[in-house]
């Protein structure tokens, strides 16, 4: 018996599999994320969501997802994609933070500090794809199409998107075979032909190349609630249209004959709050003489702190002072997160504290006008301890057990469960794998 197992582990060596591999509980790995994904999209079924429901009840599911701070999208998937916060992969913002809020999109891969899945994957000696995935411009992606725009013209993403796709010409590839050609509002966020579109993109790339992981992004749902907040009926028609990108999806899996071995995650990046007031403290710190020496840097929900000398902690306690001495009517509408606070939720370390609103109201960047404006629609960013602020997880496919749910999970979990998955290391994730998602009979 002993010889047979070390007969084995010199075979396993010879052939350059490492104890990883053969852990293997999928072949493929297809990472979904909808953005603005709540629970109750496929907990409650009165929500278009046949795919979801379906997938929910055939496989695992948690009944909530915490999110990093602040809830916002570019944080929130570089953290699906490496397993670790804001404050550790570096991406602590949409934008990054510049004073007079100049600064542009966290798109490129190099801004990420952290270890992604697809480095991961690479190393493995596996292929990956992804597809409208936001901070993935010159990702080491194998058949990478990005989130991009054109910066003159944000509204057309397709000349941007075919100049950082790699390899070269894949852009021009999948609209070829799998889209047809685009126009610019077939491929922004104006229309929901935006997630049919990505979606057949993926779909092209899995049945094309069966990379060994795709993520995909899709982005209409965030949007519908923006404009309406969490129950318009623009809402419903966008979730129903992420869905039948979902559909898209399986229906590729199957044709090309990898159905059984791959395993699926939908997931999101936050969810929502409906709004209807707008807070602006730059007017606070304006009219205390203190706009000078900070700034607040607002990020829908919260707001962050930031001092033009990091090391000032005179204006610091200035500013701690002034939020304290604000009449009661004001400060009951958000909290104070302090340093402490941020650290410990692995958040922007360069923040000195962050304000997160209560539900109904949200944050400006404004340092003139009045100091609250009425609001319409939702938003997110918030601190991430209530539950319309979550996002979801369903976890269906290879791998997976059948019927299964977690009350709670957080964000940073599923970047390791995707490593799991695929039977590689992902060491710098301080997420955690759940063994009660898997199926260990196999």
């Amino acid at each position: 018996m002993k010889r047979s197992i070390a007969c084995g582990l010199l075979l396993a060596l010879l052939c350059g599999k490492s104890a990883a591999v053969q852990a293997q509980k999928a072949k493929y790995v297809v990472m979904i994320s909808v953005d603005g994904f709540r629970p109750d999209f496929y907990t409650d079924a009165s929500w278009p969501t046949p795919n979801m429901q379906q997938m929910k009840e055939e496989g695992v599911y948690a009944s909530g997802v915490r999110g990093v701070f602040p809830t916002v999208t570019y944080p929130s998937h570089t953290t699906l994609i490496t397993g670790v916060t804001p404050g550790k992969h570096g991406i602590c913002y949409n934008t990054a933070f510049s004073p007079d809020f100049s600064n542009g999109w966290n798109t490129d891969a190099s801004l990420i500090k952290a270890e992604t899945l697809w480095d991961a994957v690479k190393k493995a000696g596996l292929t990956s794809a992804s597809v409208s995935w936001p901070v993935s411009v010159g990702a080491p992606i194998t058949y990478n199409i990005p989130e991009t725009w054109s910066a003159t013209n944000p509204a057309d993403r397709r000349e941007a998107s075919s100049e950082k796709a790699t390899p070269k010409g894949l852009f021009e590839e999948v609209t070829q075979n799998a889209t047809g050609k685009l126009q610019a509002n077939d491929y922004n966020l104006s229309a929901l032909s935006m997630d049919e579109n990505v979606s057949r993109m993926a779909a092209y790339l899995i049945r094309t190349y069966k990379p060994n992981l795709v993520t995909l992004h899709l982005p209409c749902t965030d949007g519908a609630q923006h404009a309406e907040g969490r129950n318009g009926k623009g809402v419903r028609r966008a979730v129903a249209s992420a869905d039948h990108a979902i559909s898209n999806i399986l229906d590729a899996l199957e044709k090309a004959g990898i159905k059984d071995s791959t395993a699926i995650i939908i997931t999101g990046d936050h969810g929502f709050v409906d709004t209807h007031t707008s807070l602006a403290p730059n007017i606070w710190l304006k009219q205390n003489g203190l706009f000078n020496k900070a700034v607040f840097f607002t990020t829908g929900g919260s707001t962050f702190l930031h001092l033009m000398d990091p090391k000032d902690e005179k204006t610091l306690q200035q500013v701690t002072n002034m939020l304290a001495a604000l009449p009661e009517s004001y400060k009951k509408l958000f909290k104070v997160i302090d340093k402490q606070q941020l650290n410990q939720a692995g958040a922007d370390a360069t923040a000195a504290l962050a304000l997160t609103a209560i539900q109904g109201f949200s944050f400006t960047n404004a340092s003139d006008g009045e100091i609250m404006k009425p609001a319409k629609g939702g938003t997110h960013g918030y601190y991430p301890d209530f539950y319309e602020i979550q996002t979801g997880f369903i976890g269906y496919g290879a791998g997976f057990k059948k019927g299964g749910v977690l009350p709670v999970i957080g964000l940073e979990d599923i970047a390791p469960t995707v490593a799991s998955l695929l039977g590689i290391e992902l060491k710098s994730a301080d997420g955690v794998t759940y063994p009660g998602f898997f199926d260990l009979k196999k």
